[in-house]
């Protein structure tokens, strides 16, 4: 059996991305219904060796706007996130969860853009891991290659658009969970500015909130369509307007090239060598190269780490609370318990690492007095193998692996600033490489721009091929 999976076919949905398929759907070419029965096709032919699916309801479907952009579009909403009616179970078998009573904000901005939700995807235990795999559960897979992690925490939402079984799939990201998974599965993967989409509630309850919401997709055109139409729906005047970016620009930019991760991990071959590749397309398209640093050292790691504790720990503690009764923390995973565990010992530094990390915006802000935009790896290696981040292994050296794996995504979070993760290269065995685009608060448009730009003159491979 081949280790690659994927679910195209020539059926409603065919090679479409969802701007394509919203065009066919205004000339009537195709029906919502057809693209449901589709979908609940393609789900049944390649989930059983994925595992990214929660639930599917493509037969009771929550549908969007008529008059939205992307109308009658079918998608997936990550297991975090309240679809009224649905129960959202945070990628845990610590409590039972409840039908939501309401949908959570960002539901109503994709629902505004015409998106139908069919299903939920699944995530690692309260997105706390890097790769979606569980302690007492099949882990979702890699569809290049399903020996292979498909990244986390949106690694359900990231498995079955790589696979295509939608086209794009709700996401977020709180250290990287957009952007991991899309270099982990080929896609196109926007954190946007914290505050360009609905505040999210998981992390408006913390002292930093993290956490952005957006989408992973196979284009650009459906990233910046989602992100148009939520601009639109719901306005923030503190971030600039974005509108619908179509393409490139002819601006020539100052591009800062960081190799070198913040927390000293050396960048694998495969990953330096697409990333150089990247800069030199982007040098021959006009722009401007010069080499930069992250802008942060083992400190901000160090810090990262307590706060991570943190969220653990507030789970670990207040769950019943968030949960109801049904709540048992003796079902949480190992990864849970011991970073909650690291917070206890780290208690003591709460209020000096909050200091230090409410302090990175302005530090990261100082990189673009030089630079318009930083070119980086997503990750300082390609997906490992499932197990090798298993939340079973032991703590200290399953938090070693994370901590060298997932070096170059958190910044942007704690930040609040826009990054992109683009498939721009693959390993000799097919595995997917990304690259990493971070921008200044506000400035999605450049990062789309220019992911365009990337796009055009290297196209992103297909599973399919």
């Amino acid at each position: 059996m081949s280790p690659r999976v994927h679910a195209f076919t020539d059926d409603a949905l065919g090679d479409d991305d969802a701007v394509g398929l919203a065009e066919r759907l205004r000339r009537r070419e195709v029906s919502p219904a057809e693209l449901r029965a589709a979908v609940a096709a393609r789900a049944a032919a390649v989930d059983p060796r994925l595992h990214g699916l929660v639930a599917e309801h493509t037969a009771e479907p929550v549908t969007g706007e008529p008059d939205g952009p992307l109308a009658g579009v079918p998608t997936l909403v990550k297991d975090n996130t309240e679809v009224r009616g649905r129960p959202a179970g945070h990628g845990t078998a610590a409590f039972t969860p409840a039908p939501a009573r309401e949908h959570a904000e960002v539901v109503r901005q994709l629902l505004a853009a015409g998106l139908d939700l069919v299903g939920s995807t699944r995530m690692p235990e309260y997105g706390l891991n890097a790769s979606t795999e569980f302690a007492a559960a099949e882990p979702t897979r890699n569809p290049w290659d399903t020996r292979f992690s498909a990244g986390a925490s949106s690694g359900g939402a990231a498995a079955l658009v790589a696979a295509g079984v939608v086209p794009l799939a709700h996401a977020n990201d709180g250290g990287g969970s957009i952007r991991i998974p899309a270099a982990a599965c080929g896609l196109v993967g926007l954190k946007p500015s914290r505050g360009r989409l609905a505040p999210n509630a998981n992390g408006a309850r913390m002292p930093i909130d993290l956490v952005t919401d957006g989408v992973v997709s196979r284009s650009v055109r459906d990233t910046a369509a989602v992100l148009a139409a939520a601009d639109r729906a719901r306005r923030n005047p503190a971030l600039p307007p974005l509108g619908l970016v179509e393409g490139p620009a002819r601006r020539r930019l100052r591009i800062g090239l960081v190799l070198d991760s913040p927390t000293g991990a050396a960048v694998d071959a495969d990953t330096r060598e697409t990333v150089t590749a990247v800069a030199e397309l982007l040098a021959k398209q006009g722009h401007e190269i010069s080499e930069a640093g992250a802008g942060v050292g083992t400190r901000f790691v160090d810090d990262f780490l307590d706060y991570w504790g943190l969220l653990a720990f507030s789970v670990v503690t207040g769950g019943r609370l968030l949960h109801g009764r049904t709540f048992d923390p003796h079902l949480l995973d190992p990864l849970t318990h011991g970073l909650a565990d690291h917070y206890r010992r780290a208690m003591a530094r709460t209020p000096v690492f909050l200091h230090r990390l409410r302090r990175v915006a302005a530090a990261h802000a100082e990189q673009f007095t030089r630079h318009d935009v930083l070119l980086s790896p997503v990750l300082a290696h390609t997906t490992p193998e499932i197990g090798w981040l298993a939340p079973t292994q032991p703590f200290e050296q399953l938090t070693a692996r994370l901590l060298d794996y997932v070096a170059f995504t958190p910044l942007a979070n704690v930040a609040g600033t826009p990054a992109v993760a683009l498939p721009a290269g693959a390993t000799a065995g097919g595995i997917p490489v990304g690259v990493h685009l971070a921008g200044t608060l506000g400035d999605e448009r450049t990062l789309l721009e220019l992911a365009y730009a990337i796009e055009a003159d290297r196209p992103w491979r297909r599973i399919q091929d």
